[in-house]
């Protein structure tokens, strides 16, 4: 390790402060989530519009994922996730500053530079701080972080929305004090990369993406539980607040805050209490609750009715933990090690294109079938897609 490293004594506070720091990154990415109503009013924006700018987060993890994917493993994790803390800086200027749609998709795509900036170099971090190198424990609070991040996210800024004065605005001046507070906390961690590179022109940033033609049936199963996660992930961040003001009559950017929070809080507490389940059970697990779950979602919309939204909103927080969970677990299992990160790559493309294709394709159809269609759509298709994955994929699942 670098000798010049400031270290804090106890090593898992020096991992705690990183997965507080990737929480932080996260609520950027759904703060917008409860203003998405307001934002129509204010810019006169139509229901596309408004997925097409939840789906600009996309156009930055990509970015990230080919160009800048490798990079903490050159220069560091500290530095890293330093120029992720300055892009989340900028893009929230950006949504203070906002007078017009276009200003909305430039900050998203902000928002995606930085939280896979950040979220890569933060995530490498926790599993190397990790004072047992216990990489199953860092995984489950890395993830953890990310849940709790999207879930605090949605509820600061539906709360001040609703509670408190400027609500386009307030939002992104406490997320500016947060991530001052996640830049400082972060300065004294240890370095884990041992010689990171000083010098721009050695670093290699040529994407490595490629799924091995032996694991190919294998890959199926993982990625389609992803896609799924993802998806619904997209669902309930872009699309959940049209939902509840057009069908459920509801006009309240708290509500529409505690109902994205309460499907991202399902998400964080599951994720640690199936830590330990194992890949078939969890591949049997996500699918019936994504498919209980998403049923009842529908039955809540075409009711109009507010108990069975929160049900569907915790059954289907619960799909997305160990679907999302058991994925990469068993992408981690089945790849090469000398192909590792190009498998992990291709893994993170599906599952940044989940959060992003299909809540375009809700909006597109929207337009021409109307809401409600749209919605039963995308749940059948999700649904399909779950089952029809297991069904190929099942015999190629690992097991201990």
């Amino acid at each position: 390790m670098p000798k010049n490293s400031r270290i804090p004594r106890d090593p898992a506070t020096a991992m705690g402060l990183a997965v507080f720091g990737i929480a932080v990154l996260y609520v950027g990415s759904t703060l917008p989530t409860p203003l998405y109503p307001e934002y129509r009013r204010a810019f006169n924006l139509t229901e596309l519009d408004i997925t097409r700018i939840y789906a600009a987060y996309v156009i930055g993890n990509l970015l990230v994922l080919f160009i800048f994917g490798r990079l903490s493993d050159q220069i560091g994790r500290r530095f890293t996730a330093m120029i992720a803390f300055v892009v989340a800086l900028v893009s929230a200027v950006i949504f203070l500053c906002a007078y017009n749609g276009a200003w909305l998709y430039a900050a998203r795509i902000g928002n995606g530079v930085s939280a896979g900036l950040g979220a890569g170099a933060l995530t490498a971090w926790i599993a190397e701080l990790e004072p047992r190198r216990d990489q199953a424990r860092a995984s489950v609070l890395a993830s953890a972080g990310n849940l709790a991040g999207l879930a605090a996210g949605a509820l600061i800024a539906g709360c001040l929305a609703r509670f408190a004065r400027w609500p386009l605005h307030l939002s992104y001046g406490v997320y500016l004090g947060l991530i001052a507070v996640a830049m400082l906390c972060l300065v004294p961690a240890r370095e884990t990369v041992e010689h990171p590179k000083s010098r721009w022109r050695d670093l290699s940033l040529r994407p490595r993406l490629g799924v091995p033609r032996g694991i190919r049936m294998a890959f199926v199963t993982p990625a389609a539980l992803a896609f799924t996660a993802f998806a619904l992930a997209g669902f309930y961040a872009a699309l959940t607040p049209g939902m509840l003001a057009q069908r459920l009559h509801v006009d309240n950017a708290a509500v529409f805050g505690a109902v994205v929070g309460l499907f991202f809080i399902a998400a964080a507490a599951v994720a640690f209490l199936a830590a330990r389940i194992r890949i078939r059970a969890a591949v049997v697990s996500a699918i019936i609750l994504l498919v209980v779950g998403i049923g009842l979602l529908m039955l809540a919309e075409a009711e109009a009715s507010m108990p069975l939204l929160l049900g569907a909103t915790l059954l289907t927080g619960a799909s997305m933990a160990i679907g999302y969970r058991g994925s990469l677990q068993i992408v981690n299992r089945i790849a090469p090690p000398a192909q590792r990160s190009e498998v992990i790559s291709s893994y993170l493309m599906v599952c940044y294109l989940a959060n992003s294709l299909p809540v375009i394709g809700v909006g597109l159809l929207s337009q021409s079938l109307g809401a409600n269609a749209a919605h039963r759509i995308f749940a059948a298709a999700l649904c399909a897609l779950a089952l029809g994955a297991a069904a190929i994929g099942w015999r190629y699942l690992p097991e201990p």
